[in-house]
C-alpha cells in the first residue's frame, strides 16, 4: 500500500523522485510508472497504479453513453490523465499544467493514500490535511469494519 508522506525537490529539469517505498510497491504490482491526472477534489494530483485507472474507466463504461455524466468524468479523469514513467533513478518529470493545478514550485509532498497516492505542494496540504484531521474526528464513528468470523 501507500502509506506515509514523503517531501521531496523538483530538480532543475522538473523532475522528481517518486519514494523508493511507492515504487515499490508498483513494481510488485507490475508497474514501472504511475498514472496522475489534477484532482477535482482539491488542488492535487491524484497518482494511481494503471489498474486502478482501469477500473475508474470501466465504471465509466457502464454509464449509459449518451449520458451527460458519462462524458464529465471522462473528460474530467480519462481526457486530464499522463502515464509517467520512472527514470533509471525513479523519477518523473511532471507536466507544466498538472504543476500549475496544485501550485508547485519547487518542493511536493507525496501523500499516501493507501491503494492511490496524491501529490500536493507542501502548504497547502498542511491547510488540507488539518481540516481533514477535524472533519475525520468529527466523523470518526462512520468508520466501520466487519469482523472476520472464521469457520
Amino acid at each position: 500500500m501507500f502509506l506515509s508522506t514523503f517531501e521531496n525537490k523538483l530538480d532543475k529539469k522538473g523532475r522528481v523522485s517518486v519514494p523508493a517505498s511507492f515504487r515499490s510497491y508498483l513494481s510488485n504490482l507490475g508497474y514501472n510508472g504511475v498514472v496522475c491526472y489534477p484532482s477535482f477534489n482539491n488542488q492535487s494530483i491524484e497518482a494511481w497504479p494503471q489498474d486502478r485507472l482501469e477500473k475508474i474507466s470501466n465504471a465509466i463504461d457502464s454509464l449509459s453513453p449518451f449520458e451527460e455524466k458519462r462524458d464529465f468524468f471522462a473528460t474530467s479523469i480519462l481526457s486530464e490523465s499522463e502515464n509517467f514513467q520512472f527514470d533509471s533513478e525513479g523519477r518523473i518529470s511532471l507536466t507544466q499544467k498538472l504543476l500549475k493545478h496544485t501550485k508547485i514550485k519547487n518542493k511536493i509532498l507525496f501523500v499516501g493514500q493507501g491503494k492511490t497516492f496524491q501529490i500536493w505542494e507542501p502548504t497547502i496540504f498542511e491547510k488540507f490535511r488539518v481540516n481533514a484531521r477535524k472533519k475525520a474526528n468529527m466523523n470518526r464513528a462512520s468508520l466501520k469494519w466487519e469482523l472476520q468470523l472464521n469457520k
